[in-house]
């Protein structure tokens, strides 16, 4: 494969509640060996509910904004140029932690789970929770529903998907 440039308006985008999507790097392009994603977060929103992943690292790079971060308990807030690493079998949720947007570089190791944010831009803006577990668990993928109120009542923030 040759030189790859990837603009600031190029890629596959999509929208998901109050968290968005552009595919920049598949594994297919990286060897398998990682994905990259850039998830532009809305202020004060909840971008997941505490889940974990069996098969993927992931590492946030905070390009603008202020990111919150459950990580297996421990809060943490990133501003930019900060890198927040979250460990497979770790139950994590983030959040924009700020009022103004935020945006992310997420990079997913080993590749392929991208695919998982790719369904999902297909079904729409709001899939059905449903449709969500199910497309999930085929990526290995757990969540934990009931986190929602609380991650937003002590954060005070908003999950969109969920309205």
């Amino acid at each position: 494969m040759g030189a790859t440039i990837v603009g600031p308006r190029d890629g596959k985008a999509g929208q998901l509640g109050g968290i968005g999507v552009r595919f920049m790097a598949w594994s297919e392009g990286t060897g398998g060996g990682f994905s990259l994603v850039e998830h532009p977060m809305a202020p004060r929103a909840l971008a997941a509910p505490l889940h974990r992943h069996s098969h993927e690292d992931e590492y946030s790079y905070v390009l603008e904004g202020r990111m919150g971060a459950d990580l297996g308990g421990e809060i943490v807030y990133a501003g930019a140029g900060d890198l927040v690493f979250k460990p497979r079998g770790q139950w994590h949720a983030f959040w924009n932690a700020g009022e103004e947007p935020c945006r992310i570089l997420e990079i997913i190791s080993p590749g392929g789970f991208e695919r998982y944010f790719e369904e999902l831009v297909d079904l729409g803006e709001r899939p059905t929770p449903d449709a969500v577990v199910e497309i999930a668990a085929r990526y290995g993928l757990e969540f934990d529903m009931t986190s929602i109120p609380a991650l937003c009542e002590r954060h005070g923030l908003h999950f969109p998907a969920a309205s």
